[in-house]
């Protein structure tokens, strides 16, 4: 990386200083109280921008160009004083005018009479300008780039670059803009020289934080504009070859030195020629920052995730030293990998995050830890694991690719050089694991499992077994005191054998006694005796751990073990306060009262403020002792159904807020739970993302011909999980659980309203052929079974998928076909009086007029949708309608309006972190920019859809490539647009999409030149 931007030289006038002494024979006037209490308020000035000054919040009048030439020059002396033929010069040159020194005057004088007393000063010959610190814009800048420089040397690169952030935050437009002279030219030139050193100060950091994705867009709008600038274009070559498109950073490279030689007629420099070499051969360090990732303010930080070790840790002597020898020796050798294995509750955790903890002085660049959760019937996902890695490690979300391999790869590639240890708790498989593995030298895993991994190469594999029973008696004395075992040894030992030397449940164990000071040892030996509290799973595989269990359970209060009982029943990851409330029927108080008390017990853990889980085991223990202790399945049936219930009705709350006058919550099932109260829009969109996985995992639970309608109208009210990107996967396979439910029940209404859900993914996803065959099935078996609800939305989705299909010429049969079913949709809405969905049929309408080139009608249309929505007070869905208008004003011509239009969209789309919808009008308002003839804007928000992703998923990232490809086109970049062109070629032939064929076209005659 080239060394950090130096602040420039101000220019100095050489002109000869004027005997005379303006003004000097003007007496100092009396000061009054006002003049005091101005003194006291010191004034602030701007030159980068228009030349402004402030009293407080009060902007000053600095008067007529030539004025405000004369303020700048003085400003940009820095206190020291101007004479008067240098202030001729600065502002008039080669050729003032006659009378250049009288006007000097005058300018001064009014400059007096506007700043504060003792602002400005006449003195040796000529002015000065006296400023407090920090009064002047660019000194600002300066003094913050200054602290930037020290944070960098620092190591803190995080404050660094916020520190430059700010610096560039300060430019407001042109500086010095419309100032006149020789002089303000200099300094503009010096000034918007200085702005591209910081910009590029800027993004080299944020390229060594990882952000190269960000960075991307950003550097493509910079090179179009100063397209001869090297640095800018490594930065971006750099950029893109970190984002994994290897080709456009090549073509970036032939870009430039076609355009080098034809303007200048020299070669790229060498800095430049060296990273085209080094890209060709994929050297691997490019591929990782060079500055450590993790950061905040204040410091560098390093990830150190591991959980607290327990304070009394006993024994495991040989595997301690065993584990610690192959971590002690990891660095400079091939990644080192340990696997313990064994049955639940043996101890596997607590060994490997003590062992971790003695060994994180070998591994100073951090340590990361995940729960795997491979006990349970939901594994973490490696792709899902490596996101949560990559944030720790400092890798912006942006950066962030959306393949496992992918993932895995960057992960790799940031550990690079790196010492890092990775502890992998509680995995299902070799096959969870490997993609998880750092991979680099000098790093380490610890893997745990009740699998033994023997599928997992290299891999140092551990046996943990029971106890000895002399540890077990540590163990035990540890938790309970010296004093009370010590007079009952041989009661002790009872316990821990009936225990089964399982270090879980002598843990368990030993805590009940400690809490009970009245118990004696042998009281818990006796009730440990008797066969009724001692099952015979404790001797053999997983059921030692349910009978270790049974030791806390059985000291449970009836309502207690009614509480653990039924939370146990659900699926989620885990559970919130309200949503256990409904479970168990309580109020809030008393169900966080009953919960607090099991989380005393060990027998829950909360997971943070007012959320609960259990251990996986401890779910599986409790849903056993739900079935065994005559819990009849009607009360399990009720309490998954109250659940249910409970989400359904606030999902539909959350609906209702966001879809004001959209009448879908009046078709879906009725629930008896009482609708969630939200204090505000955001709180309502907060709950929703926050219980995803859980709505989703109840969904797929509730699938039973009691409860299924129920799921399948969940899915309906939860529909903006879909729509985020962030759980649109998890949704897709909800609704497809939910259409084989209902399928093999023979239920049309139920199938149908899943399939219209299941279309309305496939056509966020890109899957439109796919989409509009479900949707036709959708829409025949709404007509079987009569809902309204499946027809409107069935014809609505169906226009979308065949008008995605036909973006670019359908014949007239296709177009009037999707206007049929448009005009079926908006036909249903308008009886149903739904006049949200009326207005998202109107935009799609619109959309239709387009295709048809009815451009004026297809305006027309998306007016009425976005007054629909305004009258409705809808604040987010509008946002849709205004999309749709910003289409048809570009395709009218009429770019302002669009960009307007698309803008608040776009706004609208983030506030609500509706993520593909944000990527896809960042592509439409490229379009318009490409339309205005404005290609550097144009780039950029391409290059920000692609970063974000869209609604369309391949296909429309191919078109993002395609409209990205005719902007660099424009630019002269033709290599960078061939390589953009390919990538969009082989997704489109990949899907089949007829856009291939435009793509093709547009090949042709680059390949060709």
């Amino acid at each position: 990386m080239d060394g950090l931007p130096r602040v420039p030289e101000q220019r100095r006038s050489t002109a000869e200083s004027d005997p005379g002494t303006p003004e000097t024979s003007v007496p100092e006037s009396t000061t009054t109280g006002q003049d005091q209490q101005e003194a006291a308020r010191p004034a602030r000035f701007s030159v980068l921008g228009p030349v402004r000054a402030w009293l407080g919040d009060d902007q000053l009048p600095t008067g007529s160009p030539q004025q405000r030439a004369l303020l700048a020059a003085l400003l940009l002396r820095d206190g020291r004083t101007a004479t008067a033929p240098e202030l001729i010069d600065a502002i008039w040159g080669d050729e003032p005018p006659s009378q250049a020194l009288a006007a000097i005057r005058t300018y001064a004088s009014r400059l007096r009479k506007v700043l504060p007393p003792g602002a400005l000063v006449s003195e040796s010959g000529g002015y000065a300008v006296r400023a407090a610190d920090g009064a002047l814009d660019l000194a600002e800048a300066e003094s913050l780039w200054s602290a930037a420089e020290r944070a960098r040397g620092l190591g803190d690169l995080h404050r660094a670059r916020s520190l430059v952030n700010k610096a560039l935050s300060l430019w407001d437009g042109e500086p010095l803009a419309n100032v006149p002279g020789p002089y303000a030219d200099a300094q503009r030139t010096r000034l918007d020289e200085w702005r591209l050193q910081l910009l590029e100060s800027r993004l080299d950091m944020d390229l060594e934080q990882g952000c190269h994705a960000e960075s991307v867009s950003e550097l493509t709008a910079l090179t179009a504009a100063h397209p001869l600038r090297e640095r800018l274009r490594e930065l971006l070559m750099l950029a893109l070859y970190r984002s994994g498109r290897q080709a456009e950073a090549l073509a970036v490279y032939a870009d430039t030195r076609r355009l080098l030689a034809d303007e200048l007629g020299v070669d790229p420099r060498p800095g430049l020629q060296e990273l085209q070499q080094r890209i060709l051969q994929a050297d691997p360090a490019l591929a990782e920052p060079s500055a450590p990732a993790a950061e905040q303010a204040g410091g560098v930080v390093k990830p150190a995730q591991l959980p607290a070790t327990v304070q009394d840790f006993t024994g495991r002597a040989a595997f301690v030293k065993e584990l610690s020898d192959i971590l002690s020796t990891a660095e400079g050798r091939v990644m080192a990998v340990s696997a313990l294995a064994g049955i639940g509750g043996v101890g596997k955790t607590t060994l490997a995050v003590h062992v971790a903890h003695a060994a994180r002085t070998h591994f100073p660049d951090g340590q990361l830890y995940v729960d795997l959760q491979g006990a349970g019937p939901r594994a973490a996902e490696p792709e899902t694991v490596l996101g949560a890695f990559l944030r720790a490690l400092g890798t912006a979300d942006s950066a962030i690719p959306d393949s496992l391999e992918e993932r895995a790869a960057l992960f790799r590639s940031v550990l690079d050089g790196r010492r890092v240890l990775v502890l992998l708790d509680n995995a299902r498989d070799a096959a969870q694991v490997r993609p998880l593995l750092p991979g680099m030298e000098g790093c380490a895993a610890l893997v745990t499992s009740r699998m033994r991994m023997v599928d997992l190469a290299g891999a140092h594999l551990v046996d943990l077994d029971v106890m000895s029973p002399d540890e077990a008696l540590q163990l035990f004395t540890k938790i309970v005191g010296q004093e009370r075992v010590a007079s009952e040894r041989e009661a002790a030992l009872d316990v821990v054998a009936a225990c089964g030397f399982l270090p879980l449940a002598i843990r368990i164990a030993a805590s009940r006694l400690a809490a009970r000071r009245t118990w004696t040892v042998s009281t818990l030996a006796a009730k440990l005796a008797d066969e009724r509290r001692r099952l015979d799973e404790l001797q053999a595989g997983d059921l030692a751990v349910a009978a270790t269990f049974e030791l806390g359970y059985g000291q449970l209060e009836p309502a207690q073990a009614r509480a653990f009982r039924l939370l146990g029943l659900a699926d989620g990851p885990d559970i919130s306060l309200a949503a256990a409330a409904a479970v168990l029927s309580l109020s809030l108080e008393d169900a966080e009262d009953l919960l607090e008390s099991l989380v005393d017990t060990s027998l829950l853990e909360s997971a943070a403020p007012g959320r609960y889980r259990y251990h996986d085991l401890l779910r599986l223990y409790a849903r056993a002792c739900a079935e065994r202790d005559e819990m009849p399945p009607s009360e399990r049936e009720a309490a998954l159904s109250r659940l249910l219930d409970f989400y359904l009705a606030s999902a539909a709350r959350v609906y209702a807020i966001e879809r004001p006058g959209d009448r879908t919550v009046d078709h879906l099932e009725a629930p008896s739970h009482p609708l969630r109260g939200f204090t505000d829009d955001a709180k309502a969109l907060d709950w929703l993302h926050a219980e995803a996985a859980c709505i989703l995992a109840c969904v797929q639970q509730s699938l039973d011909p009691v409860g299924r309608r129920r799921a399948v109208d969940l899915l309906l009210a939860a529909k903006d999980l879909a729509e985020s990107g962030a759980s649109s996967h998890r949704y897709e396979l909800a609704t497809r659980a939910a259409r084989d439910a209902a399928r093999a029940t023979n239920d049309a209404y139920g199938e149908g309203r899943a399939l219209v859900s299941l279309g309305q993914v496939l056509n966020k996803l890109g899957h439109f052929e796919q989409a509009a065959e479900v949707l036709e099935r959708a829409a025949a078996l709404a007509e079987e079974s009569g809902d309204a609800w499946a027809q409107g939305n069935a014809a609505n989705e169906i226009a979308i998928a065949i008008g995605c299909m036909n973006q670019h010429g359908g014949d007239a049969q296709v177009l009037r076909r999707i206007e049929t079913h448009v005009l079926k949709a908006l036909d249903v809405f308008r009886r149903d009086e739904n006049r949200h969905s009326e207005a998202s049929a109107l935009c799609n309408w619109s959309r239709v007029c387009m295709m048809m080139g009815q451009t004026t009608q297809g305006i027309d249309l998306a007016r009425q949708g976005v007054a629909i929505y305004a009258d409705l007070g809808v604040s987010f869905r509008v946002a849709n309608a205004k999309y749709a208008l910003g289409i048809g004003l570009s395709q009218a011509g009429r770019h302002k309006e669009a960009l307007t239009e698309l803008s608040e969209a776009l706004r609208t789309f983030t506030e609500n972190r509706q993520r593909l919808w944000e990527g896809t009008t960042h592509y439409r308002i490229a379009q318009v920019h490409l339309a205005a003839q404005r290609p550097a804007q144009a780039a950029r928000h391409a290059e920000q859809a692609l970063a974000t992703g869209c609604v369309g998923g391949d296909w429309m990232r191919a078109n993002v490539l395609t409209v990205l490809g005719r902007v660099l086109m424009v630019l002269g970049q033709l290599d960078r647009a061939r390589a953009c062109w390919n990538k969009a070629l082989a997704l489109h032939e990949a899907s089949g999409a007829a856009e291939a064929d435009v793509v093709r076209a547009l090949l042709r005659p680059v390949a060709a030149a």
